[in-house]
């Protein structure tokens, strides 16, 4: 069965990997991008082009509502191309305020235009110091200082705000490093994670999953990917075949 789905973020480098397998499922997609220059990428996709930006409230209302999703997937992130190093001071702030204001405003506008599941990208490595493989319901690192402390900030904003947007359903993906096209690097740090397979876990959780957390990630020693395979039926391995 095809669902209407609004996917925020759409122009991403998950975003672009993402909607593609959302097509070939059956679903309609509306995909957002902040740059009119990115609209016809996201219409030859298969998506149908909004040309919002997350943090004008009241445009992002009204673009959710004339969608009409039944399912809001949340891939948007404020990071330079390729992470570069010279910019990234300035990008942890602006990605932490995304994952603040913007998932704010992102969850107002799906709850009024009454969607019924909300997917959320989030990340795999904050959580707090402790026994390894870190699993879902260990505890993040709320006490981190400086960058650290900003990332995970808005991490824990942006994961209290999608669990609690009832009547929602809401998942979050806790997701790896990622690696593979259009992220910049074809190879990550533990805990990695091709683009592709972080794209799968957010189109299986369309239809799978109960309300909650799920870490997304290559074996490794670091995080536990036991419920994304038992209850999401994910698998690390999955990539497209263009």
């Amino acid at each position: 069965m095809g669902y209407r789905i609004f996917l925020a973020g759409g122009s991403g480098a998950i975003g672009r990997r993402l909607i593609p397998q959302l097509v070939d499922a059956g679903h309609q997609v509306a995909a957002t991008t902040r740059q009119p220059a990115k609209a016809e990428g996201l219409r030859a996709l298969g998506a149908e082009p909004v040309v919002v930006d997350v943090f004008d409230a009241g445009g992002l209302r009204t673009a959710v509502a004339a969608a009409k999703p039944e399912i809001v997937i949340h891939q948007l992130t404020d990071l330079p191309p390729g992470l570069d190093p010279a910019r990234m001071g300035e990008a942890i702030i602006g990605n932490a305020r995304i994952r603040d204001k913007g998932t704010r405003n992102l969850v107002e506008a799906a709850k009024s235009a009454g969607a019924r599941r909300l997917i959320a990208q989030s990340i795999a490595w904050v959580y707090a110091p402790g026994p390894e493989p870190h699993a879902e319901s260990d505890p993040l690192d709320s006490g981190a200082e400086g960058s650290r402390g900003i990332s995970v900030g808005g991490v824990i904003a942006l994961e209290r705000q999608v669990l609690e947007a009832s009547p929602m359903t809401g998942i979050v993906l806790r997701y790896g490093r990622l690696y593979g096209p259009g992220t910049g690097t074809e190879t990550a740090a533990d805990p990695a994670l091709h683009v592709d397979a972080a794209a799968y876990a957010a189109l299986l959780a369309v239809e799978r999953g109960s309300q909650g957390a799920f870490n997304v990630a290559e074996p490794n020693g670091h995080v536990t990917t036991d419920k994304a395979v038992s209850e999401l039926g994910w698998r690390s391995g999955f990539r497209m075949t263009v």
